[in-house]
């Protein structure tokens, strides 16, 4: 990648009221505030904010992935018990890998802070060569969550064939064994 090229990636905000305009939308903001930190990788946000409809969501999942080409996807809101919670439907809906480890991680960070973390039905996939994550949808437990398990993120982009993101180490270190550190540039 030379330092013209920027990664996709792909930021959605699932929620009925925030598409509607009946209240703003943090999802998405609060993720890009924590990438800008986060990564030093040069890369660029790609926008959806849509309804808690499956087929909706199935469809901007597959269009990112495959149409965008976004090395990762990440998800707000719709993770819940609530009967229009399809979330994590959707996103199995497109998998060609699910990797429970995400899921696990990000219940186990979040029981940390609430009980309700229970709840939650968050999960991570692959589809191609993009990571797919479900993250919750208030901007401190996205933070909260992004801080507990980003940190395998870029090596899992590495393994499927993605491009190699770096990180801002005091604000998340990568981890990569060491025969997969590349030098700087």
């Amino acid at each position: 990648m030379n330092s013209e090229q920027q990664v996709l990636i792909g930021l959605v905000t699932i929620s009925d009221r925030a598409s509607q305009g009946v209240y703003a939308d943090q999802g998405i903001p609060a993720l890009n505030d924590w990438l800008g930190n986060a990564l030093t990788t040069p890369w660029r946000a790609v926008t959806r904010m849509i309804p808690d409809e499956q087929a909706q969501i199935e469809a901007t999942l597959r269009q990112l992935a495959d149409e965008e080409g976004c090395c990762l996807v990440l998800t707000t809101g719709g993770t819940g018990p609530a009967p229009r919670d399809v979330t994590p439907e959707a996103t199995l809906a497109v998998a060609d890998k699910v990797l429970p480890g995400f899921g696990e991680q990000m219940r186990a960070v979040s029981l940390k802070y609430v009980p309700t973390a229970i709840l939650s039905r968050q999960v991570g996939v692959i589809r191609k060569q993009c990571l797919i994550i479900n993250l919750p949808g208030q901007p401190k437990a996205i933070k909260e969550t992004l801080d507990g398990m980003f940190a395998a993120v870029p090596y899992c982009i590495d393994l499927i064939g993605g491009p190699y993101l770096e990180t801002r180490e005091e604000a998340i270190k990568a981890f990569r064994p060491k025969s997969a550190i590349r030098a700087k540039e």
